[in-house]
């Protein structure tokens, strides 16, 4: 949720720019060809529709919308066209706990289970540890994107079956060991907003932050957008052709990423951030102390994956819903978020008075990179790249090192097996996960069927391998989620359980089914 999925990932991969910090150029937009870049950009990635905004020392300098809000139908992307934010929605969570640490009702080190009683994780010790700032700063030991399974796709669950699940999640690392990127325990702090004050998450940050900065038509989830007449669509490919797709929705999980706003409306909170939590003509929302807080980093973020044509940065942080680098000698602070079929961006050089915004409706992390980069290349003196050129061979790459990663574990047929008479009965019935819930697994003339509760999305066909291995192909092929399917037997020979693992690694990290065991529930069918 997205919320973002594998956007933080993709960001701290990309890399940024290397050398000492030059002079700024004096006016970049009388260089800088926007027009141009974005077209290039929606050519390059097949991406219909992108906004773009630039605040600069207190004003929205630009601001302007590119292609189709949905392909097929009228109507054009402008600067006040409204898109998921994603998980750029974080900060906004951020600034609705600094304004309860301010009030002196919250602070960032107390410890969680003083608000939340229900918080329970898989370790006691670290439930009973657990500190506010812990459910920020992505370093709480669980794994990459833990649980967004309960989120991705569209599913029924509500906030209080992912405090349920937590306590199964078993961590991948020890307690503020690493960073790995999380989306459910946003959900938790947000639930500290109605723990304190009674009320709703949605109901405080529209009152308290988009409200006083003057934001609508922006909303705190799609369910409150009153006004549909422009909205982007969420675009992705299937079978090679990009098309519409159905939304996520993610209200469960609203304080990670439901937000939907727009550019001018982002350009406001851009300003406010960068004056400190003060609005620009308007009220304090948060105080420079906790500004400081947001902008300070919590938790190492390792730069994976930086290419030497790009350059190493000194350092890569997360704050408090911020990411933090250096670019071109500047102190950097960003985002992106990540919805199916729907990526955005913000960056702001705080040093420069600068932000930047590129909101997007197609899955191209890479376009919002593109523009972004460019355009800050521009403002903090760096040399001029063609970033365009940069990203596509970044995605080139990417695309080839995971295509030999996924050739390389493939799974081989194993010999003399007759698969067409291989006797599908034993793995047929209803299987369990402590947290995810319960898949069945149902046979009819064409083979087997994979299907999960909680979701319409998470149906397939089951295709053997080999005896005990079989992979599922999602019917909704815009996922790019189809998973291996691996049968474990109990000492009398007879299927017991499965356990998954992506195809492919270009999935969406969301897709969590390696963290997923599933034991049957029930007696083995009869032959």
């Amino acid at each position: 949720m997205t919320l973002t999925r594998h956007l933080p990932l993709l960001v701290a991969c990309l890399g940024f720019a290397a050398g000492s910090a030059l002079a700024a150029t004096p006016d970049p937009l009388k260089s800088l060809d926007i027009d141009r870049l974005v077209e290039r950009t929606m050519a390059a990635y097949q991406v219909p529709g992108i906004a773009v905004g630039i605040v600069k020392d207190g004003k929205l300098v630009f601001a302007k919308g590119y292609g189709a809000r949905e392909l097929g139908r009228p109507g054009k992307v402008d600067a006040d066209t409204l898109f998921g934010i994603a998980s750029n929605t974080k900060a906004f969570t951020i600034a609705a706990l600094a304004i309860l640490v301010d009030e002196g009702k919250l602070h960032w080190d107390d410890k969680v289970i003083d608000y939340l009683p229900e918080f329970r994780l898989y370790d006691p010790y670290v439930t009973r540890e657990f500190m506010v700032r812990d459910l920020v700063t992505h370093r709480s030991g669980l794994g990459l994107g833990a649980g967004d399974l309960l989120l991705f796709p569209n599913s029924d669950f509500e906030t209080k079956d992912i405090f349920h699940a937590l306590r199964y999640l078993k961590p991948a690392a020890g307690f503020r060991a690493a960073y790995a990127y999380d989306n459910n325990l946003y959900v938790v702090a947000g639930a500290l907003i109605p723990a304190i004050t009674g009320q709703s998450w949605e109901d405080f940050v529209t009152q308290r932050i988009l409200t006083p900065l003057q934001m609508a038509p922006c909303a705190a989830t799609a369910q409150r957008v009153t006004d549909h007449s422009n909205q982007a669509s969420p675009h992705a490919p299937v079978e090679g052709k990009v098309v519409p797709i159905t939304p996520d929705n993610v209200t469960a999980a609203a304080p990670a990423g439901a937000i939907q706003c727009n550019v001018t409306g982002l350009a406001k909170w851009q300003l406010t951030q960068l004056g400190r939590g003060q609005a620009k003509g308007g009220p304090r929302i948060f105080s420079e102390a906790q500004s400081e807080q947001m902008w300070t980093p919590q938790t190492i973020v390792p730069p994976v994956g930086r290419l030497p044509m790009l350059g190493r940065t000194h350092f890569s942080a997360y704050g408090l819903g911020w990411f933090l680098e250096d670019f071109n000698g500047y102190k950097r602070v960003y985002h992106s978020g990540g919805l199916a079929g729907m990526v955005t961006y913000q960056s702001l050089i705080p040093e420069l008075n600068l932000g930047v915004i590129v909101l997007t409706n197609a899955e191209e992390g890479e376009a919002f990179e593109a523009i972004a980069l460019a355009i800050t290349d521009a403002y903090t003196g760096g040399p001029k790249r063609d970033w365009v050129e940069l990203t596509q061979g970044l995605k080139a790459d990417r695309l080839r090192r995971h295509a030999e990663s996924d050739a390389q574990r493939k799974p081989t047929p194993a010999p003399d097996v007759d698969l067409a008479k291989l006797d599908l009965t034993p793995y047929v019935g209803t299987f369990k996960d402590p947290w995810r819930g319960e898949a069945t697994i149902t046979r009819s003339s064409d083979g087997l069927t994979l299907t999960f509760s909680h979701t319409k999305e998470l149906t397939g066909p089951l295709t053997p391998i080999r005896p005990g291995l079989f992979v599922v192909r999602w019917n909704n092929r815009a996922m790019n989620a189809d998973a291996y399917v691996r049968f474990s037997e109990d000492f009398a020979g007879a299927v017991e359980g499965f356990t998954m693992q992506v195809v492919t690694a270009e999935t969406d990290f969301s897709f969590d089914f390696q963290d997923l065991d599933f034991h049957r529930v029930g007696a083995v069918p009869a032959n």
